[in-house]
């Protein structure tokens, strides 16, 4: 496995490659759920490069990135052992400089849900997006739909700015016990984890109920409240794939989010309905 660190020489190196590449962009932690994109990037092309980036302008202040969870020489080895191809890890000041040009994510997609919540991160995140892909040269990148907002954003990014590299989205992976895998995960003791199950269940609950003819999302959300009873939730949404959100489920076009936070770990999840 090739490790570059300067974004000239992993721009050199992959555009001179004969193969299809495949791309992951991680911010490292990797989990089980990393290693899902990579495997299927390693499938579907003749190439699969991982990028490992800490990303700071997608972090707002008094969030995590100081205490971020970096593990670098056991995520090398997990790329190692998973067939990754290429490893790209560049610095910040590799990827930023002062006073340059970035994204700004879409007024309704990007400012509502995560980016009321957290607002300029979607900013940040295709900005860096944008940077990685363009330095990549890959004809596809792999992203998990645990991430549904960004997910969709980088599609439309994609998409209007014309970029010429296709956005593969992967199913969630979780725990056996249902816990959607997270680099965050690491910041719950047990007694945490065991609380954080209340989120999938809700999202379990929402698919049975929906399962049984339920499509009014009022009705949903009150199964959802009675199954995460005793944690701080910031928000239960109900959207069509395109994020508009909805007052009846479209079946086969719908997604339930939840975003909640156990002690002071906040954590997302969602179910594609």
């Amino acid at each position: 496995m090739e490790i570059f660190k300067s974004a000239k020489d992993f721009r050199n190196y992959t555009k001179n490659l004969e193969h299809d590449i495949g791309f992951v962009p991680t911010m490292g932690a990797l989990h089980e759920g990393h290693i899902s994109l990579i495997k299927r990037a390693k499938e579907e092309n003749g190439f699969c490069i991982v990028s490992i980036f800490v990303n700071p302008t997608q972090f707002l202040a008094g969030e995590d990135l100081s205490k971020y969870p970096r593990r670098i020489e056991a995520d090398i080895k997990l790329c190692e052992l998973a067939g990754v191809d290429a490893l790209f890890l560049p610095t910040e000041e590799e990827i930023y400089e002062d006073d340059e040009p970035s994204i700004k994510a879409p007024k309704n997609t990007g400012y509502f849900l995560e980016g009321f919540v957290r607002p300029g991160h979607f900013d940040g995140v295709l900005t860096v997006v944008m940077k990685l892909l363009n330095i990549s040269g890959a004809k596809r990148a792999y992203f998990g739909q645990k991430d549904a907002q960004q997910l969709l954003l980088i599609k439309q990014m994609v998409d209007r700015y014309f970029m010429d590299v296709e956005i593969v989205e992967c199913p969630i992976i979780r725990e056996k016990d249902g816990l959607a895998m997270s680099s965050r995960n690491t910041y719950l003791d047990e007694r945490q984890k065991k609380a954080s199950l209340s989120i999938s269940k809700s999202l379990f609950a929402a698919g049975a109920t929906i399962g049984a003819g339920e499509l009014s999302t009022a009705n949903i959300e009150a199964k959802m409240r009675d199954e995460l009873k005793g944690l701080d939730v910031e928000y239960i949404a109900f959207c069509n794939r395109r994020f508009k959100q909805i007052e009846t489920i479209e079946l086969k076009n719908s997604i339930i989010l939840v975003a909640a936070r156990v002690g002071t770990t906040r954590l997302i999840d969602n179910i594609w309905i």
